[in-house]
Parts: C-alpha cells; sequence; structure tokens
C-alpha cells in the first residue's frame, strides 16, 4: 500500500446507494472522501473500491500542490503538539496573496500562507500555520475554532504583530517576543 508522503490520508465514508447501478464515485468534502456505491456490492468490493479511489485522489492532490518543506516541518511539529497529530492536509505552500495572509481549502486540504509572510519571525509564522490547520475542523471562526487557536500561546501577540504590519504601524523583522 502506498503511504501518503504529507500528512494526509482522509477519512473514508462510504454510502450505498440504489441511484448507483454499475458504477462508484468519489468526492473529497470537508476533508471526508465521500463514496458512493451500488447498495447491491458486498463489503470486500466496497473496502477495495474505498482503497483504490483513496489512493487515486491522493495522487491527484500531489500532484496538484506542491508542498513547502519548510512549513510542512513546521506544521506537523504543530499539530502534534497543539493538536495531538489529529489534522490531516494535502498541502502547505507559499502563495502570492495581497489581502491575507494565509487560506485554507478545506475541501481539498490545501493551505496556503502568504509569500509576504516569509520574513516574518517563525512564532509569528507558527500562529499563521496554526490558524489555517486550525480551519480543518472548523470552517468559520467561531468560538470553537477561536479555542481550537488560542491553544497557541503566542496568538494575540502574533495577531497584533499582524495587524501593526497592516496599518503600516511596523516592519517585518526578526525580533523574538518577551514571555
Amino acid at each position: 500500500m502506498e503511504a501518503p508522503q504529507n500528512g494526509f490520508s482522509p477519512p473514508i465514508r462510504i454510502v450505498a446507494t440504489r441511484r448507483r447501478r454499475r458504477t462508484v464515485s468519489a468526492k473529497l468534502t470537508a476533508g471526508v472522501l465521500e463514496l458512493q456505491v451500488p447498495d447491491w456490492m458486498s463489503q470486500a468490493e466496497r473496502d477495495r473500491w474505498a482503497e483504490n479511489m483513496r489512493l487515486r485522489m491522493e495522487r491527484k492532490l500531489l500532484r496538484r500542490a506542491p508542498t513547502d518543506e519548510r512549513l510542512s516541518m513546521r506544521a506537523s511539529m504543530l499539530n502534534d503538539r497543539l493538536f495531538n497529530g489529529r489534522l490531516r492536509w494535502n498541502s502547505i505552500s507559499w502563495c502570492d496573496m495581497a489581502g491575507r495572509w494565509g487560506d485554507c481549502a478545506v475541501a481539498t486540504g490545501e493551505i496556503r500562507i502568504a509569500r509576504r509572510a516569509i520574513g516574518l519571525p517563525e512564532w509569528v509564522i507558527d500562529y499563521l500555520l496554526v490558524h489555517e490547520m486550525s480551519h480543518l475542523e472548523h470552517g468559520d471562526h467561531g468560538p470553537a475554532f477561536k479555542q481550537m487557536v488560542s491553544g497557541y500561546t503566542l496568538t494575540e501577540r502574533a495577531k497584533g504583530y499582524l495587524m501593526a504590519i497592516d496599518h503600516g504601524v511596523a516592519t517585518i523583522d526578526e525580533e523574538r517576543p518577551v514571555a
């Protein structure tokens, strides 16, 4: 069996339906690979199709979005430390974006961090990663999302740092926060 190279192996939900007669369909929805199979199909055949479609989806997603190794390593470390390793993503990469610091496409498991953040201190980049990774579980910015993000101890400082840059009060430098 092929193992995912970057920490993305979505949970699989198999839905047996009478509408499907001969074909199997698969789609990635909110990080879950949903298969629709004919209701007459045996469990062994469903399992075989689930594995086949999982591998296809992983190959497709791996081809589509390159992962930056530095961001990927930091995200894995933060995932282990703050989320007990439970979050799964397809790729984490730098991306050109003017009005935002990051983006998470929940359906595909793709996380993008603004290329303009490259010069920011590591603790601020860590906050950006934690923020976007938290969207893998919570699509909005509601109370559960905020609680998840606040598990990173420098959240408020990082938000202030980014606000200062956005408002032209500060410049990008390598200062460390005073604990």
